[in-house]
């Protein structure tokens, strides 16, 4: 199956965004859906030197063995759990009007398995913390960053209650990489018919001004409101700043070329946006 909304869920609070969110997108681009939890069954066995201690081998080998046991057990318990979760985003999905919704399981990491599926993504959604992140509000599981970096393929990452996005952000620079950017926005049936805003941070020029004019005509010509404007200072600040003044729903980022955006995303500072935002925040690659 080509072209298809993936949708990634797990145990979390999330998942119920990630459900909703996923079954929307499917509606408005008319693609497939299919959601996929991963059971990780990475052992946590301690490594053997730190059981040895005063343990006769005999005792060592017996503690091992059921040890594993308890493995094969647990990963009996992840599956069927999983079983439930999908269907019960399955039924969601039909709730919300998705006629046919997939389910798949799958066994590994879920950086591992989102990569072997990613030539049949045309979209991820994925919550913005997983089952085993930090339930810290500004925390994000270091297996989502790990998507980020590695995914080619566009993620919407979301927060846990769906609000149907009617104002959209785009964090722009100007670059060829971001121009297609603004026509995809333009284009996707995914924002049919929502207000567009355009940010660029850095300082006023006239060539920023020709942009920021350009990607505004763009949108415009392609039947959406839209407003812009460029701000000074730091880009995530900036960008949050603008999402409180104007009620922005969505926000969109690029994670391409070498722009102070795409280092926000892929650099050190991978999470300060992510993690600051708390509307969905589509990252197209």
């Amino acid at each position: 199956m080509t072209d298809q909304v993936l949708a990634a869920i797990d145990g979390s609070q999330f998942s119920e965004g990630v459900c909703d969110y996923a079954a929307w997108a499917s509606l408005a681009m008319d693609a497939p859906l299919t959601f996929v939890h991963v059971v990780d069954n990475h052992s946590e066995v301690p490594e053997e030197q730190n059981l040895s201690g005063n343990l006769r081998f005999g005792a060592r080998e017996r503690l091992m063995k059921e040890l594993s046991e308890l493995d094969e057990q647990r990963a009996k318990v992840n599956r069927a759990q999983g079983k439930l979760m999908l269907e019960a985003a399955k039924e969601r999905a039909i709730e919300d009007g998705v006629s046919e919704p997939a389910t798949r399981q799958r066994n590994g990491t879920l950086v591992e398995s989102l990569l072997e599926l990613e030539k049949d993504i045309r979209l991820l959604v994925v919550g913005k913390r997983g089952e085993t992140a930090h339930q810290a509000s500004g925390h994000l599981g270091s297996n989502l960053e790990r998507v980020v970096r590695e995914l080619h393929r566009p993620i919407l990452m979301v927060p846990k209650t769906f609000t149907r996005p009617e104002k959209i952000l785009m964090a722009f620079d100007g670059s060829k990489t971001s121009r297609k950017g603004v026509e995809m926005l333009a284009r996707s049936p995914l924002f049919a018919g929502t207000e567009c805003h355009v940010l660029i941070v850095g300082a006023e020029t006239a060539e920023r001004r020709s942009e920021i004019e350009w990607a505004l005509s763009t949108l415009r010509e392609a039947g959406h409101q839209a407003e812009g404007a460029i701000r000074a200072g730091e880009v995530d600040e900036a960008l949050q700043a603008y999402e409180t003044e104007h009620s922005i729903d969505l926000l969109v980022m690029g994670a391409y070329g070498h722009s102070r955006i795409r280092h926000l995303l892929v650099g050190s500072t991978t999470t300060a946006m992510l993690r600051g935002s708390r509307i969905p925040v589509l990252i197209l690659r």
